[in-house]
């Protein structure tokens, strides 16, 4: 018997918003996909775009960035920030070949329990559709660096 396909979604979570609006949704006892894992970051202007490569590179089969509203930012401009950052990261991606619907950006204040449902909900489901996002790790082990070999350096 097959099993059914389960996708892993890893979700940076600005803390002072989204976190504040998921966990809204869990007290107030809103039904939700269960599939994303969460690590809070201060603000979603902190998140290096290294970090959403390697949830990638862990087994993420999508990952989700959510924040403040714009104006709304504890740190004044941290989300403008982000969403620059997002944008260029993008077009990064589809050029190393991660599907841009595995990436996904929202706004989530921290009344919004319901609204955090249905984007975790609704990048659950898109996810799930595209199935299992093995292409990077596969890229990763393809790549050869034969001169940190040379010098000792374990990889």
């Amino acid at each position: 018997m097959e099993e059914k396909f389960e996708p892993k979604i890893v979700a940076f979570v600005c803390n002072w918003c989204t976190y504040t609006g998921a966990d809204l949704a869990g007290t107030s006892r809103l039904k939700q996909q269960p599939n994303a894992r969460l690590i809070r970051v201060p603000c979603t202007g902190r998140i290096d775009p290294v970090f959403i490569l390697k949830a990638f590179e862990s087994g993420a089969d999508g990952v989700l960035v959510s924040g403040c509203h714009p104006g709304d930012c504890h740190y004044n401009a941290g989300n403008f920030h982000a969403r620059r950052r997002w944008i260029m990261f993008r077009e990064l991606a589809e050029f190393t070949g991660i599907d841009s619907s595995r990436l996904h950006f929202s706004w989530v204040s921290a009344s919004e329990g319901k609204k955090w449902v249905d984007v975790i909900d609704g990048v659950t489901e898109t996810v799930r559709q595209k199935g299992p996002f093995d292409q990077y790790r596969k890229m990763a082990r393809n790549i050869e660096l034969p001169i940190m070999e040379e010098e000792g350096v374990e990889i």
